[in-house]
């Protein structure tokens, strides 16, 4: 008996489910059984088929968010100036764009969006450091780095 689909190679192997003979290089092997490739139908699970639309979605929810939370950072940052806030603030903002960022394409999952959601972490406390509507100092701390990484760290583990 010969492969239905490589002709030159001998087997005994046979699909599982239509009988059409397969050979190792063909084979499937799924919880059901050996399976040829038309009948294993292989895809992915729906929540982590993202398609270029959901990521447009993920995309513009994380730019508002940025914008968003980078002046809410900057507002509670002059009321409240204790250098240890800003790890809560960091987290906090972290799991706000996390979450939107989630809802925004359904809960769906991929590395490009946990990409999005730390990379907007770390562009808004840019946009705290650099407001774009102007700022006579630069606030930075070498605490500050810590408290984005937790951030991003918290925005990853609401979209994973």
């Amino acid at each position: 008996m010969r492969c239905a689909t490589h002709p030159n190679i001998e087997t005994n192997l046979r699909c599982g489910k239509c009988g059409k003979p397969i050979c190792p290089k063909c084979l499937v092997q799924t919880p059901v059984g050996a399976r040829c490739p038309d009948c294993a139908r292989l895809q992915k699970l729906p929540t982590f088929r993202v398609t270029p639309g959901y990521y447009l979605r993920a995309i513009s929810a994380a730019v508002g968010m940025i914008f968003g939370c980078g002046a809410a950072w900057g507002a509670i940052r002059a009321v409240m100036p204790f250098v240890y806030f800003n790890f809560l603030l960091a987290a906090g903002f972290g799991f706000a764009i996390g979450e939107v960022v989630g809802l925004s394409v359904n809960r769906k999952r991929s590395r490009g969006l946990v990409l999005i959601a730390g990379t907007a972490v770390a562009i808004t406390y840019l946009v705290y450091i650099f407001p774009p509507w102007g700022s006579w100092f630069v606030r930075f701390s070498p605490f500050d780095l810590l408290a984005v990484a937790l951030g991003v760290y918290v925005a990853i583990i609401r979209v994973r």
